[in-house]
């Protein structure tokens, strides 16, 4: 019976460790696995360098470009400054840019198409080219039969034809200048110069012709607006005559000379006013001095001398009444004539403002006409100047641009760039190479060293079994017993050296060698071990115990009827079933068809029984087990065992079958004692940049072993 080792638990541990750090990016990995596959990156740069240089060379079709220098004038000198309608460029950033879009415009460039007849140049008309045959357009046409064409579309032609010319054409300008540079290509050098020349010439006529085309707009509509304004004009003049015809003319200073006489109007009435109340005033005291009837009072209030002397010398009362009546109808006079004058004086002053009043009104308006009228004078003036002016600019305009300097005919194509295609097919090359590479890495799911096999697992690879150069199962045997200094031999007596080593206190009689899947070289590696422990000069006993498939009979020529399931069902002693291989030096027992199920038979009480009498008559027992994803008999049998040998084919098992094939024994808490690597190719491994490295396959295994 085989002791657990308490290393499971440590193995699975370091199978999820290993798993997690799957998805962590090793530089140095990356850069190791580029360096391995040099040759291919480098065959591939290679190649590339051929297709470029077959395409730069032969494919190609040489593309000239020729460049015409346009100026744009920001200052002009006018003839005529008329601002207002013939404005020059400011040459600011913006300004400068528009003009750009103005040179790549579609309405130029459709210009320069017909201007040059584009329209019927194949190498700008995609309707007049040919379909190439290396085209989905061609490949129908050769399946399919050329469709009739049917009659262009003008305008669709035409459009086409501007879409291919604008992208033919470039323009830039020439930072902090006022310099743009109109280029052209073609695969004629001579119709690229005049590309770029017609386009060129066309901006400055385009720039003519928007000039013209605002001053005749100018033109037209200063026209229209002088003979308005000339209408205005007359209507506000006659409008002055027919105001000033039907009204009393005056001037400013004769409204003014009237309105002082106003003012010395009411100044006399005023003093009329005044001398009116005291000669109202002098009547009323007379009137009170004849009521009182006192003739001292009367005199004195009427300062009449005469009432005076005759008072003083006594004169008799008639007398002196007669003359204070004739003073009292003096006063009396004295007021009515006052009166009458203030009425008629503010008779007069009533009419005066009137006057005044109406002719002020009539002045303000006259003076309103008068400046309507010279208002529209002046506006017509203005226009009219402004329309001769313009007329005059229609004969000399100026464009904002001007040809600093013509296209000349190229004589060599700018493209292709023969050196540029060719580093940049060795670039592409050198990263197609490398992604081939990389791909190449990452859907490989094998292994190809012990150390990447070791680290993916947890687990000690025991042994690095090269490829036996043999074609047939049966010259395999041959060939270990001819070839004993092979490296296929001397990988087979390293793993029987790290097997029996593998338990110094212990070690191990009862080998059982298994694998994944079918078809990793198992069987091979189980005779192969057999033999080389032969070699010890053992006692050695070979198992099949795959005995669904029983391949050994591929390898050996066996007469025997009797073998395992006859040996474990006691029918057969184990002495007669063992079948004796002269070749090799070993006993082998064959596996026998039966119905019953062989996990059953592996599990009984009986297989355990015939293990314990193996290791009784032999020195070592090698067991060829089922693959353990397969069937689950190799976990059965590993319960008997000493040694568990874990194969796997390189370049092929894949990982996860690797993993979950390793995780099956541990889930039975079986410790797998070692892997072994199994048909490794020695060409493939040169291929793959590992020749020099690893193992008896290496580079450095030349002149140690037979080939």
């Amino acid at each position: 019976m085989r002791v657990e080792s308490p290393s499971s638990d440590a193995n699975s541990a370091s199978l999820v460790s290993n798993s997690a750090q799957d998805d962590e990016i090793d530089l140095i990995a990356l850069l190791r696995t580029l360096w391995r596959g040099k040759w291919v990156i480098f065959l591939v740069a290679v190649a590339a360098i051929f297709v470029g240089a077959y395409y730069a060379y032969r494919v190609a079709v040489p593309v000239y470009s020729a460049r015409a220098v346009v100026v744009l004038e920001s200052r002009q000198d006018q003839v005529v400054d008329i601002a207002s309608v013939m404005t020059g460029l400011s040459g600011d950033q913006a300004t400068i840019n528009t003009e750009v879009e103005v040179l790549r415009s579609r309405g130029l460039v459709e210009k320069l198409v017909k201007r040059m007849d584009l329209t019927n140049d194949p190498e700008f008309n995609p309707l007049l080219r040919e379909v190439p045959l290396l085209s989905t357009a061609g490949l129908k046409a050769l399946i399919f039969g050329t469709p009739t064409r049917s009659a262009p579309d003008p305008q669709a032609e035409l459009d086409a034809t501007v879409d291919a010319v604008r992208r033919a054409v470039s323009v830039s300008n020439v930072r902090q200048s006022y310099v743009f540079l109109v280029s052209a290509e073609s695969t004629s050098p001579a119709k690229a110069a005049e590309m770029a020349n017609t386009l060129a010439e066309l901006y400055i006529l385009d720039q003519l012709e928007v000039k013209f085309q605002a001053t005749e707009q100018a033109t037209t509509w200063l026209s229209d607006r002088v003979t308005v304004l000339q209408a205005e004009l007359e209507t506000a003049a006659e409008a002055v005559k027919e105001f000033s015809a039907n009204t009393d003319l005056v001037s400013v200073e004769e409204l003014e000379m009237l309105n002082r006489r106003v003012k010395e109007s009411r100044d006399r009435l005023s003093a009329l006013r005044t001398s009116l109340e005291g000669f109202a005033g002098r009547l009323a005291e007379l009137q009170a001095a004849k009521a009182s009837g006192n003739r001292e009072d009367m005199a004195a209030i009427a300062q009449d001398a005469t009432l005076s002397r005759i008072l003083r010398d006594g004169g008799d009362d008639a007398t002196f009444d007669a003359r204070f009546d004739l003073v009292l109808q003096r006063a009396q006079l004295d007021v009515d004539r006052a009166t009458e004058q203030a009425s008629a004086l503010e008779s007069s002053i009533a009419e005066q403002e009137t006057q005044y009043t109406r002719q002020s009104a009539d002045l303000v308006e006259l003076q309103q006409l008068q400046r309507e009228a010279e208002a529209s004078r002046l506006i017509y003036e203005f226009f009219l100047s402004r329309l001769k002016e313009t007329s005059v600019q229609q004969g000399i305009q100026q464009a904002d641009s001007r040809l600093l300097s013509k296209a000349a005919v190229p004589r060599r194509p700018t493209a292709p760039r023969k050196s540029v295609i060719l580093v940049l097919s060795a670039i592409l090359g050198l990263l197609l190479g490398a992604a081939i590479i990389l791909v190449r890495e990452f859907v490989h799911k094998g292994f190809r060293t012990a150390d990447e096999l070791a680290r993916a697992t947890g687990y000690t690879v025991m042994g690095q079994i090269p490829r036996i150069p043999a074609r047939k199962r049966l010259s395999v045997m041959q060939y270990l017993v001819d070839k004993p200094t092979s490296a296929a031999a001397e990988a087979v007596r390293n793993l029987r050296t790290s097997a029996l080593l593998s338990n110094v206190d212990e070690p191990p009689k009862v080998f059982m060698v298994t694998s994944s899947i079918p078809g990793e070289g198992k069987t091979t590696t189980s005779i192969a071990l057999a033999h080389n422990l032969a070699g010890l000069d053992k006692k050695v006993l070979l198992v099949e115990g795959d005995i669904r498939r029983r391949v050994m009979s591929n390898y050996f020529d066996l007469k025997g009827k009797h073998g395992l399931l006859s040996v474990v069902t006691g029918e057969t002693p184990l002495s007669e079933a063992a079948q004796r291989s002269d070749l090799l030096g070993i006993d082998i027992l064959i596996g026998e068809k039966t119905s019953t199920n062989a996990a059953d038979i592996f599990s009984s009480r009986r297989f355990h029984d015939f293990v314990a009498e193996a290791r009784e008559a032999y020195d070592y027992v090698v067991i060829d087990t089922a693959p353990v994803l397969v069937v689950p008999d190799a976990r059965i049998i590993a319960q008997a065992a000493d040694a568990v040998l874990y194969g796997v084919k390189w370049d092929k098992t894949s990982r996860i079958q690797v993993l979950e094939g390793l995780k099956q024994f541990q889930v039975v808490n079986i410790h797998v004692t070692g892997l072994v690597l199994e048909q490794i190719d020695p060409k493939g491994m040169k291929r793959y940049g590992y020749g020099g490295n690893y193992g008896a396959y290496s580079a450095y295994g030349k002149g140690y072993y037979d080939t």
